[in-house]
């Protein structure tokens, strides 16, 4: 069983000594700071230029990952809140002894959920295949026999989660433990937490994906060990149950993509307005003013005003599935999402549905998802070369060019192995913009002087 005075651990990366929630400054809780780090991060700052799933419209605003991850940010913060007084009443030693309030799952909650995309790739939810795949059937293929199976497999199932836990912790030149966030930061992130092998060992939603390369394995256990994660076994491999704040920071999720997404399908005209009417309302009927909803003249209003209750409602249904599981959760014995336990799932099963037929398979979508895969394996192709080939001590004058074209923290990074250069380059394709990756794509294929 996980105990919440471990999980909710202010500890970071590098500290000799013990931080106690009950001796920390009520004006800048640890927690906060956490948020703080991340927002003023240059990985977050290039989520504005990042497809969410509709490329940038020139008629109508749209979600980019950055308002996308705003707005996960704030529906995180109020599940944060209303679980954690539960929590809080449900276990009172944790105020007590210990000092916590409700506040604090709140803030950890909305700083995990502020980060939860900030490893995705340029190029929408395309952009993990388009590594993937210039790794498993592009040019990238001939690194394997330099590579374990483990290293191979990070890149050839790349994943943003996993990177995003890289940009957040791992060691750069003069910048120790990454952005040094609290543990049960780092811990709610965790979405996945496993390596990349095996893949999918069992039907448990933490394992779905994987959370961590073999470049961070040390610090992935380091951190888990201090939170009292459950260790879960896979034969002569290993990974680890979830925090169980990570359920909250992937309903938090779930419910802006679920909600927003269509929103934005309809103010795109993408989905007719008559949907909101058979879709939305199913979700608020029980909620909705049915004389104000009709009362308000404009189309976007009317879906803002659904939007709002549908939010709040499925918030409010969250935190019930979270309590009446968080002995289940604890013990790592709770093996799906909490909105699959939701009493509106079939509402947002058809939702979804809808928007996988009209937005996520529209022709905009399309065309953006597979410039995305050309322009992103062209420009791993020669960074990854040019970083093995300066690593080896054989490079090109091109090579050598090409290396002048990236930051320098990427640039003069020591690497110590193959497998460090090509996830080097892997992180600096994956940590592009859209914008700067069309723009350097130019630049390499000769399209723009």
């Amino acid at each position: 069983m996980m105990h919440w005075e471990q999980l909710l651990s202010l500890k970071r990366q590098g500290d000799t000594h013990k931080r106690l929630r009950k001796e920390q400054d009520e004006v800048r809780l640890g927690f906060e700071v956490d948020y703080d780090r991340i927002i003023f991060s240059p990985y977050f700052r290039s989520l504005q230029d990042k497809t969410q799933v509709i490329p940038l419209s020139k008629t109508d605003f749209v979600h980019t990952r950055l308002t996308h991850s705003l707005e996960v940010s704030v529906v995180g913060r109020s599940l944060g809140r209303l679980a954690g007084a539960a929590i809080l009443e449900k276990h009172p030693y944790l105020k007590q002894t210990h000092g916590y309030g409700f506040n604090d799952f709140g803030a950890i909650v909305a700083a995990a959920a502020l980060a939860h995309d900030i490893g995705n790739p340029p190029f929408g939810h395309s952009g993990e295949k388009a590594i993937g795949t210039f790794f498993s059937h592009g040019p990238g293929r001939e690194y394997a026999r330099d590579l374990s199976e483990k290293e191979f497999e990070d890149l050839l199932r790349f994943e943003g989660n996993a990177h995003g836990f890289h940009l957040l912790t791992a060691d750069r030149e003069g910048v120790p433990g990454g952005l040094r966030l609290s543990y049960a930061t780092l811990g709610a992130f965790m979405k996945y937490p496993k390596e990349s092998l095996p893949y999918k060992p069992s039907g448990h939603i933490a394992v779905k994906k994987y959370g961590f390369f073999q470049a961070d394995r040390t610090t992935f256990a380091e951190i888990a060990g201090e939170l009292g994660l459950i260790p879960m076994s896979f034969g002569s491999e290993a990974g680890y149950c979830r925090h169980p704040l990570t359920y909250l920071v992937e309903a938090a999720d779930d419910i802006c993509y679920t909600i927003i997404d269509f929103e934005d399908g309809i103010n795109l005209g993408l989905i007719p307005e008559e949907y909101a009417l058979e879709f939305l309302i199913k979700l608020v009927q029980d909620r909705i003013d049915t004389a104000k909803y009709r009362a308000i003249p404009s189309m976007s209003d009317r879906l803002g005003y659904l939007r709002a209750i549908a939010i709040g409602t499925l918030v409010q249904d969250a935190v019930r599935v979270f309590m009446e599981e968080e002995e289940a959760i604890r013990a790592g014995e709770f093996t799906v999402a909490l909105l699959d336990k939701s009493r509106f799932q079939a509402q947002i099963e058809d939702i979804l549905k809808v928007s996988v037929e009209r937005i996520y398979r529209s022709q905009e979508v399309v065309e953006k998802e597979v410039a995305g895969y050309r322009i992103l394996s062209d420009i791993l192709e020669v960074v990854a070369a040019a970083l093995v080939a300066q690593f080896k001590g054989s490079g090109s004058a091109y090579d050598k060019l090409v290396l002048r074209l990236l930051p320098a923290a990427t640039r003069e990074q020591s690497h110590n192995t193959v497998y460090e250069c090509l996830l080097a380059a892997a992180s600096y394709v994956s940590s592009l913009s859209d914008g700067a990756a069309v723009h350097l794509h130019n630049k390499i294929t000769g399209k723009q002087l």
